[in-house]
């Protein structure tokens, strides 16, 4: 039987940031706003006319992520739309594999990726696996706006799944086999190497493990049970949020670790010295793997505020480069029009062609662990010789972000006076070197400048949390630290 609900006091606008809809739990996050969010998909839905395909729902390990999904399943169950469930809490990007490998027409996914543990959030993926894109948002944003004044209809989700209505799956064999297509498994579990898994209590933990165990390769995962207080940190791969993995292995015993955020579509990496390898020099290894190792030419897609390095790499070997706003609402689908061969963003998420045009941290990390094989088969070895000669063919990169947070309520006019400021009174010279190139990006969050050594800053307000990002690339440890503070002074209006 649907349920359908009585009118209510209108409700303020859900807006979707750079990936997805985010809030703080029982305040903006609630029951009721999770259904509207999911309203929006069921109408999105039926104008498509895919209504007999489906909906994939999945969700991760934050507090009461499974509730907020079970509510969002049952509105689309009440437009008679037909909802494959995860079995258990999955990776995100196992939404994005489910939507294609069954022909579904989108995907919901209950996460707030790497934000505090405070939060959860609503993702929607398109029929292609991708990450909804601008259209597909506001075509939702639109619906949840007209019915802001009435609560959507909803059908209990026992009494839909017993009518078979709903199909429980679990994503690991199909994932496994799909993985097989592109990586030789055997191979990997084959190698004589130790690593360390930090998953950060997040819905990735236990899935490097169980997809490379059982050979002469040594795997020891921490942090692997549920906690939805993420042990106190963000569940971001960064520092100082994987210090504790860094401890150990500055500590011996491990040639590399290999890292996840909360909901594992982003991945990070550690040397052998408990090193952290941050999210662009990830990046240019992964692009180095795919042209040097698998002979790949395809083009590579960047956002505004990954590494240069990629630029350069791209020269050397031939690869066009498409750089696009943050966020992989605008990556995934330039990877598809491009017919990219990877797509990658500052923040640890990295998409491949000849996987899914999403970000699969768990996928990258499998590839980082290909690339570091292979390269030591060459005689490059340890990992910190492997980015070394990283560099040594794309050039430096000493990046570093700061984060300044800024109160929820007042975060708006913030922006606003502070992008005006920005605008009006952008410097003309950073640490001692003239600017030589200036950018307002495109979704007016932001702005970049270049030095005279091709150093970059860039200042731009997070789509899915109350602050402000500085990100600094330099040429040098010193001028990245001289950069950042300048920028964190623009920030704070103290310049």
């Amino acid at each position: 039987m649907t349920e359908t609900m009585t009118p209510a006091i209108p409700m303020p606008p859900i807006v979707f940031g750079t990936d997805g809809w985010r809030a703080r739990i029982a305040e903006e996050f609630t029951y009721d706003n999770v259904r509207r969010c999911a309203e929006g998909v069921a109408q999105y839905v039926l104008d498509q006319g895919s209504r007999e395909r489906g909906v994939v729902v999945g969700y991760d390990r934050r507090f009461a992520s499974e509730y907020f999904a079970q509510a969002a399943a049952e509105v689309l169950l009440a437009f008679d739309i037909r909802v494959a469930f995860a079995e258990t809490a999955i990776p995100t990007q196992m939404t994005s594999y489910e939507v294609v490998e069954r022909g579904a027409a989108c995907g919901v996914m209950i996460t707030a990726s790497h934000n505090p543990w405070t939060d959860n959030g609503f993702k929607v993926k398109s029929a292609s696996g991708a990450a909804a894109g601008p259209e597909i948002l506001a075509a939702l944003e639109a619906t949840i706006g007209q019915r802001a004044g009435d609560r959507p209809p909803t059908r209990p989700f026992a009494e839909a799944e017993a009518a078979g209505l709903v199909e429980r799956f679990d994503p690991f064999p199909g994932y496994e086999s799909f993985v097989r297509r592109t990586l030789d498994m055997d191979r990997l579990r084959q190698a004589d190497m130790r690593i360390l898994v930090e998953p950060m209590w997040g819905s990735g933990a236990g899935w490097i493990s169980r997809l490379l165990g059982g050979g002469r390769l040594g795997v020891e995962e921490i942090h692997r049970e549920r906690n939805p207080w993420f042990g106190g940190v963000n569940p971001e791969p960064i520092r100082p949020h994987i210090d504790e993995a860094l401890g150990l292995l500055a500590g011996g015993g491990f040639d590399l670790g290999l890292l996840l955020d909360g909901d594992a579509d982003r991945a990070g990496a550690a040397d052998e010295q408990g090193t952290f390898i941050h999210q662009l020099q990830v990046m240019g290894l992964l692009m180095y793997y795919l042209v040097e190792h698998r002979g790949m030419r395809e083009p590579v897609v960047s956002t505004v505020n990954e590494t240069s390095m990629v630029g350069r790499l791209g020269e050397r070997y031939g690869v066009d480069v498409h750089e696009t706003p943050v966020g992989f609402k605008y990556v995934g689908p330039k990877m598809i029009e491009t017919g990219a061969m990877m797509g990658g963003e500052e923040s640890g998420g990295y998409g491949f062609g000849m996987h899914l045009p999403e970000r699969d941290g768990i996928y990258a990390d499998l590839l980082l662990l290909d690339l570091f094989m292979r390269e030591r088969e060459a005689g490059r070895w340890p990992v910190s010789s492997i980015v070394q000669h990283l560099h040594s063919l794309a050039g430096p990169s000493f990046y570093l972000r700061i984060d300044v947070h800024a109160e929820r309520a007042t975060y708006p006019q913030r922006k606003e006076r502070l992008m005006a400021d920005l605008r009006e009174q952008a410097p003309t010279a950073i640490a001692g070197q003239d600017v030589v190139r200036s950018l307002a990006l495109d979704t007016k969050d932001g702005f970049k400048w270049w030095t005279e050594d091709g150093s970059w800053l860039l200042v731009r307000f997070s789509g899915t949390e109350p602050l402000v990002r500085v990100y600094v690339e330099a040429t040098g440890a010193e001028r990245r630290d001289a950069m950042l503070a300048e920028g964190e002074l623009l920030v704070r209006g103290e310049s």
